[in-house]
C-alpha cells in the first residue's frame, strides 16, 4: 500500500536545490526512508534526473556497516560523484549510524571526526544536494544545528495520520476510527491483516528497535526494567498530569524500587530525543505565563502505546485526547495544556482557588485555539463540565470541543464551537 506522504514531499520539493542540507527527522520505521528513496527518489526520475544522479546509503542495513566511519562515508559518496557537470542528489539514511573517530592526522585524542564534517564537506560541494534523515532529536539539535546554523532544513516526519489512513482504508470507513486509535499510523501495521500480526509488530518495534536503541546510544546496561516500567507507567497515564518526581513515588508504591527523580527525567529525555514520546507543558492562560510542572507526555502513535500495555488499556476518551495532540503537532501548531484558576467559596464560605483544566491551548503565529477533546456532550451535566474552563478565558479567541460522536459542527450561544473527532481529523480548515 502506497502512501503519498503529501506534506512531506511538498516540503522537499520546495526545498529542492536550496543550497542547504534537508534534515529528514522522526521516529524509526514512521516512513522517513520511504519517503525519501521511494517517493521522492521517484519524483526526481520523473522530472529528468538520472539514475546514476541519485547516490543512496542506508547506513542501517548491515551491508552498509563499513559506512558509519565517516571517512568511509565520504570516500563513498564522492566516488560516485564523477561528472561536474551533472547535479547530484545524496541521500543519508540514518546518519545517526556514523562514528566519532579519531582524526589520524592529528596527535592529539581530542580531536574527533563525525558525520558533521562530512556532511558540511558535501555541502561545500556545488553539485550537491545533501538530504540526510535521522533518528534522535538530540543530534539534531545539539550537533546539527549548532554546526550547520543557517544551512540546514529541518522536515518533521510523522506517523501516518488519520487522514491519511482514512484515505487507503479498507472496507467500511466507519472501522477507520477504531482501527487507528487502536494500531495508530505505524505504515507496515497498515499492511497486515490479523490482530496478531499488528500486536507482535508493534511489540518487537519496541524490543527490537526503540529499546535497543536508546539502551546502545547511552550505554545502558543495568536499568533496562526501569526503562520497560516507565514506558508502561506512561502509557497507563496518558493524558495524566505527572512530573519525575511523582513518577518515583509509583515506582516506590507500586514496585517498591528506588528510582531517583533525576534519574526518570533523563530517561524521559531519552525517550523524548528518540521522538517515542512528547511533552505539553502548562500554561496559565490568565497569568500569561508557564507552570513549571506537572506536565503531561503522550505518546507518538497510539498503537506504541497500546503495545505497551497488551492492548488491555483502550480507554477512548484517553486515546483520542493524545491523537488530537499528535494531529495538532504535525500541523505545525504549538500545543501547551492550558490551566484556568478561578475563585470560589467552599462549604464553609472561605474564598479558595480552583484550576479548571483546558485540553489544548493551540499557538501558531498570531492564531490561538483553545480546545477541548471530550468523549460526549449528550449530557447536559457532562456538557457544563468539559465548556466550565473555557468559558472563564477571557479573551475572543476560537474556543472549540472534539467529541466523539458524529455531529454536524455547530456553534452555541457562547460561542463554542462543536465538531466530531473524524471531521476534525479529516478537515484540517476546520480551525
Amino acid at each position: 500500500m502506497q502512501y503519498e506522504r503529501k506534506q512531506y514531499m511538498d516540503q522537499l520539493i520546495r526545498k529542492k536545490d536550496n543550497g542547504r542540507v534537508k534534515v529528514i527527522t522522526g521516529l524509526r520505521r514512521s516512513g522517513k526512508s520511504y519517503l525519501l528513496f521511494n517517493l521522492y527518489r521517484e519524483y526526481l526520475l520523473r522530472t529528468g534526473i538520472g539514475e546514476d544522479q541519485i547516490i543512496t546509503l542506508a547506513l542501517d542495513e548491515i551491508d552498509n556497516a563499513k559506512y558509519r566511519n565517516p571517512f568511509e562515508l565520504n570516500r563513498y559518496v564522492k566516488e560516485h560523484m564523477t561528472d561536474r557537470n551533472k547535479r547530484y542528489y545524496v541521500f543519508i539514511d540514518e546518519i545517526q549510524f556514523v562514528r566519532e573517530v579519531e582524526n589520524p592526522y592529528v596527535h592529539d585524542p581530542n580531536e574527533k571526526i563525525t558525520f558533521i564534517d562530512v556532511v558540511l564537506g558535501l555541502m561545500k560541494i556545488p553539485n550537491a544536494d545533501v538530504y540526510i534523515t535521522e533518528s534522535n532529536s538530540r543530534m539534531l539539535s545539539s550537533d546539527i544545528l549548532t554546526q550547520f546554523r543557517d544551512r540546514g532544513d529541518e522536515i518533521r516526519v510523522y506517523p501516518l495520520s488519520f487522514a491519511e489512513v482514512y484515505e487507503n482504508y479498507q472496507g467500511d470507513k466507519r472501522g477507520a476510527w477504531r482501527d487507528y486509535y487502536t494500531y495508530g499510523g505505524m505504515p507496515r501495521v497498515w499492511e497486515m491483516e490479523s490482530h496478531e500480526e499488528k500486536s507482535r509488530y508493534l511489540r518487537d518495534l519496541f524490543e527490537r528497535t526503540y529499546m535497543k536503541d536508546v539502551l546502545e546510544r547511552h550505554q545502558i546496561k543495568n536499568n533496562h526494567e526501569i526503562l520497560e516500567i516507565l514506558l508502561d507507567v506512561l502509557a497507563s497515564g496518558t493524558g495524566s498530569l505527572t512530573n519525575p518526581s511523582r513518577l518515583s513515588n509509583t515506582f516506590a508504591s507500586e514496585r517498591q524500587m528506588q528510582v531517583s527523580p533525576d534519574t526518570i527525567n533523563t530517561y524521559l529525555e531519552y525517550f523524548m530525543e528518540a521522538y517515542l514520546i512528547q511533552k505539553a507543558e502548562r500554561y496559565d492562560i490568565k497569568g500569561r505565563k508557564y507552570i513549571k510542572t506537572p506536565v503531561k507526555y503522550y505518546y507518538s502513535d497510539p498503537g506504541l502505546r497500546n503495545a505497551r500495555l497488551g492492548f488491555r488499556q483502550l480507554e477512548e476518551t484517553h486515546l483520542m485526547e493524545n491523537i488530537v495532540y499528535n494531529d495538532l503537532i504535525r500541523r505545525g501548531y504549538d500545543v501547551d495544556v492550558g490551566v484556568v484558576e478561578q475563585n470560589i467559596r467552599n462549604d464553609n464560605g472561605k474564598k479558595i482557588r480552583k484550576q479548571l483544566e483546558v485540553d489544548f491551548v493551540v499557538n501558531r503565529g498570531s492564531e490561538r485555539y483553545y480546545i477541548q477533546s471530550a468523549l460526549s456532550i449528550e449530557d447536559p451535566e457532562k456538557k457544563e463540565q468539559e465548556i466550565a474552563s473555557l468559558m472563564k478565558i477571557p479573551d475572543s479567541f476560537r474556543k472549540i470541543v472534539v467529541v466523539r460522536d458524529y455531529i454536524k459542527p455547530w456553534i452555541d450561544e457562547n460561542g463554542i464551537q462543536y465538531i466530531g473527532i473524524e471531521d476534525f481529523l479529516l478537515n484540517e480548515d476546520r480551525i
